[in-house]
């Protein structure tokens, strides 16, 4: 697990997704923490689709988390409409046949320079492997505690979880009520493969202004080192994160809350 340095922080939030997008931040010496919770509909989870394989790739645990975890099916209002494992909601036979939709996150988190941390998925990821993306992704699950709907505090306990989970970054550092839900958006990023994308391990991480990240699209645009982004993340970013970005500066995030709007961008 990849481990940060520990800095007393405080916060404010940001936005909710379904297959969706989070911003997380630490504000205050040396951090600001930014939780962006960006509410949002996926046909499976941020609908980053991705081949993978069939099921003899799985470890123990993968599987075990597979079949036990139960994602948040919803409608394209996003009105809860059931569950079911995340094995099934990844995939595609039935994302096609059913429409399957449920919820996910995405986490950004920026440093006190107002710098993005990013993470590059594992190499021995099944799906996206050496990809990079955003801070932290993940679905909240149909649990007591993350489907609270009130100021999307479902989303946001499912994101401070998955902080710990994947980056080791403890809960008392990414408090749920520094988190601001920004917004909302349904997409659908389709796979040749029979699964959709799931797992959580990280190669590397690193800091990026947003100068380095635009570099970083040019890269991936031109097939450049190789370098390819997740195609959730490049959704947010080509329709929301600059903006966002100039807000965080500027200390006005809470001008770019639109919670009444579910985007469209499949």
């Amino acid at each position: 697990m990849l481990k940060f340095p520990t800095f007393k922080t405080t916060a404010t939030t940001l936005p909710l997704h379904y297959s969706s997008s989070s911003q997380f931040s630490k504000s205050s010496p040396p951090f600001l923490r930014i939780s962006s919770s960006f509410s949002s509909i996926t046909i499976s989870r941020r609908s980053s689709i991705a081949a993978m394989g069939d099921d003899s790739g799985m470890d123990a645990v993968q599987r075990r988390l597979m079949f036990d975890d139960e994602c948040i099916l919803v409608d394209e209002n996003d009105n809860v409409v059931g569950h079911d494992t995340k094995y099934n909601c990844h995939l595609m036979e039935k994302i096609e046949k059913e429409n399957l939709l449920h919820r996910a996150f995405s986490v950004f988190l920026f440093n006190s320079k107002y710098e993005l941390l990013l993470q590059q998925r594992s190499a021995t990821k099944v799906t996206f492997p050496l990809v990079w993306t955003n801070t932290c992704c993940s679905h909240p699950l149909y649990r007591e505690t993350e489907l609270i709907k009130e100021d999307s505090l479902g989303v946001r306990n499912a994101a401070q979880r998955k902080l710990l989970d994947e980056l080791g970054i403890p809960a008392e550092d990414v408090p749920v009520d520094q988190f601001t839900p920004l917004g909302r958006m349904l997409y659908k990023a389709p796979s040749d493969g029979k699964w959709g994308e799931h797992e959580h391990e990280v190669a590397d991480i690193k800091y990026v202004n947003q100068e380095e990240l635009k570099e970083l699209l040019r890269k991936a645009d031109a097939g450049e080192e190789g370098l390819k982004l997740s195609p959730w993340f490049r959704l947010v970013v080509d329709n929301f994160l600059f903006k966002w970005w100039d807000h965080v500066q500027k200390g006005t995030l809470v001008e770019a809350i639109d919670m009444n709007t579910i985007h469209k961008l499949i």
